[in-house]
């Protein structure tokens, strides 16, 4: 019974084999839209073809790669050669390219990211430009073609989102050489508008081509410059256009533009639903906590009673009238008794005797001066006196007056018997005058 299983890779060699025996898919040319490139280690080329709405994966390996004069990035339209073969290990179908070249839209998706980075670094796609969408609008203004499923698709949903919205449409057209200009026309008349909340600009799918009015620079500037608010839902979830990345918001497509920018009304009524349950759960509660207070001050005895408050009041009036007469009455008694404590003091009765201890106390007080100050100078003057004795007793001249002499050598005093010779020049200074003499001899004491 088993036999009649197969395994997965015996499934796969199957459907590998029947793929390449097939004559139409040994030799084929395929136009597309390169995304997620991988350059391998090795030298391969691993990367997706895409067009509007569908993708295959692609492997171009380093042995058979055969370029011309570019290298391949995400986002390039390119011409392929190769062969479709299944990839046994995860069960998938791809092409096995042997020839790319760059297609003429490759020259587009350069111009686009030349575009992108210039507006880039002015800031026209910064966060802090965006504007805030409202989130219940009164008005939209709607700026598509005026025909086909861009413009069908957003009406209905706006309509059955939140039909309390009112649409301005303004056609433009959406592909062409005159689109451009045809759009920003638009954009800057809707702005006319005072009463208009929020701008849809959108257009269905298409090839790069197609969605190219999208890309301008005008286009871009317009949104940028824009009062109102813009959401941009340009082709399909897999296009970006530089529409997208100036707009306030990008929508994947026309459809989910306006999604962005209507409530639900289903959801619009839950939320005021939940809002008067809330707002009247809330009443109940005010209304019964004041019902509450109400019966407790209905049962408070002293409100029932208003007679007993007064009394309490009056009884308290009388408690502060006594202490505030007692209190009165003390401090008076307090202020006599210091009064009369004034009135019986000797010295305020007898201001003069103030006047004489001060008088007597002055007097003593000058005479101690005086003599500590004839005391500091008599002590000074013996101090003075006991220099003078000393100046006098250690002054060398004063020996001349008990009739001593000093010898002078070279005008420096004879101290030592040894240094003087016969034959040297001496003074001698005596009490009123001085002697000239020459040494004749020279004693030692023994």
């Amino acid at each position: 019974m088993n036999s009649d299983y197969l395994t997965i890779s015996e499934i796969n060699k199957i459907i590998k084999y029947t793929i390449e025996e097939s004559e139409e898919l040994r030799s084929v040319y395929l136009k597309g839209e390169i995304s997620n490139i991988k350059y391998h280690s090795r030298g391969h080329l691993y990367f997706s073809l895409k067009d509007e709405t569908s993708k295959i994966n692609a492997v171009m390996f380093n042995y058979s790669r055969v370029l011309k004069d570019f290298s391949p990035k995400d986002g390039d339209s390119v011409l392929v050669h190769g062969r479709i073969s299944v990839y046994e290990a995860s069960g998938s179908y791809q092409i096995y390219v042997d020839s790319m070249e760059l297609d003429g839209l490759g020259n587009l998706y350069v111009l686009f990211e030349k575009l992108k980075h210039k507006l880039s670094e002015e800031g026209l796609f910064d966060i802090e430009h965006k504007k805030k969408i409202k989130r219940v609008p009164k008005k939209i203004g709607v700026i598509t073609a005026p025909t086909g499923a861009a413009v069908r698709d957003i009406i209905s949903t706006i309509n059955k989102r939140f039909p309390l919205t009112e649409i301005y449409l303004f056609p433009t057209l959406v592909q062409g050489e005159d689109a451009a200009p045809n759009i920003v026309e638009m954009i800057n008349l809707a702005n006319t508008f005072d009463d208009i909340d929020t701008i849809i600009l959108g257009r269905g799918g298409g090839s790069i081509e197609d969605l190219w009015a999208f890309n301008e620079e005008i286009v871009a500037r317009a949104i940028y410059n824009s009062r109102i608010p813009i959401i941009s839902g340009v082709g399909h979830e897999i296009d970006f256009t530089i529409s997208d990345f100036v707009a306030d918001k990008r929508a994947p497509t026309p459809t989910g533009a306006a999604i962005m920018a209507t409530p639900d009304i289903e959801e619009v009524r839950r939320y005021f639903q939940s809002a008067f349950d809330r707002v009247n759960n809330s009443i109940n509660n005010k209304l019964f906590s004041l019902n509450q207070l109400i019966n407790k001050y209905k049962s408070n005895y002293l409100l029932n009673n208003p007679i007993r408050l007064y009394e309490m009041k009056e009884q308290k009036i009388d408690n502060l009238y006594d202490r505030l007469n007692s209190y009165m009455i003390n401090y008076i008694e307090t202020s006599k008794h210091i009064l009369e404590k004034y009135k019986s003091n000797y010295i305020l009765n007898n201001p003069k005797v103030l006047y004489e201890t001060k008088y007597d106390k002055l007097k003593l007080l000058k005479d101690n001066l005086n003599n500590n100050i004839n005391l500091f100078i008599d002590n000074k003057n013996n101090k003075i006196d006991r220099l003078k004795l000393k100046l006098e007793l250690l002054n060398p001249e004063s020996v001349l007056d008990k009739g001593y002499s000093i010898i002078y050598k070279d005008n420096k005093v004879l101290k030592d018997i040894d240094l003087i010779n016969i034959n040297d020049d001496i003074n001698i200074m005596v009490k009123n005058g001085s002697i000239n003499a020459s040494v004749k001899g020279v004693n030692k004491n023994e």
